[in-house]
């Protein structure tokens, strides 16, 4: 097996982002899974796969599609290599729902503080 280089980790901040994983198919799990692998491992990622959510400060969004199904995933960067996951839910519409981006913000502000 070949060892690939990391270049930034994945992690979960409590158990926020588990509580949305748990309840999904599993073609869709292991979809998640590779796009976390995909973070971790290439140089630079595609936009297609994780973007900046404009007007935020630092928030962005992992992009998984799985068939028809669209997925967000809120993450934002700690020391620039660990990529701390916030929370997720199932796209339905063109508009990223404003409440996901809140409870992403806030969780992103609960990590900070508690860090300190």
């Amino acid at each position: 097996m070949k060892k690939t280089h990391k270049h930034r980790s994945v992690i979960f901040y409590k158990d926020y982002f588990q509580d949305f994983f748990v309840k999904q198919r599993d073609k869709v799990k292991n979809k998640i899974i590779w796009t976390f692998e995909l973070i971790e491992e290439l140089p630079r990622i595609p936009e297609s796969y994780l973007k900046h959510i404009e007007g935020t400060d630092g928030l962005y969004e992992i992009r998984v599609q799985s068939g028809s199904d669209i997925f967000r995933i809120f993450c934002f960067f700690d020391r620039g290599q660990l990529v701390v996951v916030a929370n997720g839910f199932q796209k339905k519409s063109q508009k990223t729902q404003k409440k996901e981006i809140e409870k992403a913000l806030k969780i992103k502000k609960e990590y900070e503080s508690e860090k300190k």
